[in-house]
């Protein structure tokens, strides 16, 4: 039995604005979507490894499932982003904002979250930077 690859859908990254669109199952690996107002867009299931994030609005939106191995989210806008079961793995978090986020299940060993602001954030059931789990 021959078996087919499902081909995610590419994106158009020429809006200077993404906000509020539905990007679930996006095929994002590598894009330079930093500065960029994702804030409210639904990028559940994306594949955004490699991806650069930096300084990017990401207000509200949804990740949930999402791959972020080794994405640059520093200095990233995540208030009240949905990252539940994402895997964020090697993300480099320096200085984003994740007050209120839900990172329940979230996979986060070995990602850096040097000053991040965790304000009311539920990491329930996390895996933590050093491998163990946040109850």
């Amino acid at each position: 039995m021959e078996r087919r690859k499902v081909r995610k859908p590419k994106v158009d990254l020429t809006l200077d604005s993404l906000s509020g669109r539905e990007r679930a199952d996006a095929d994002l690996v590598g894009a330079d979507l930093s500065g960029r107002d994702l804030s409210w867009t639904d990028l559940q299931r994306a594949d955004l490894r490699g991806a650069n994030l930096s300084r990017a609005n990401l207000d509200s939106t949804n990740f949930e499932r999402a791959n972020l191995f080794r994405a640059n989210l520093f200095r990233a806008n995540l208030m009240d982003a949905s990252l539940t079961d994402a895997y964020l793995r090697d993300a480099n978090l320096t200085n984003a904002n994740l007050s209120g986020a839900n990172l329940i299940g979230a996979n986060l060993f070995r990602a850096n979250l040097t000053d991040a602001i965790l304000t009311e954030a539920n990491m329930t059931g996390a895996t933590m930077p050093d491998g163990r789990k946040y109850f």
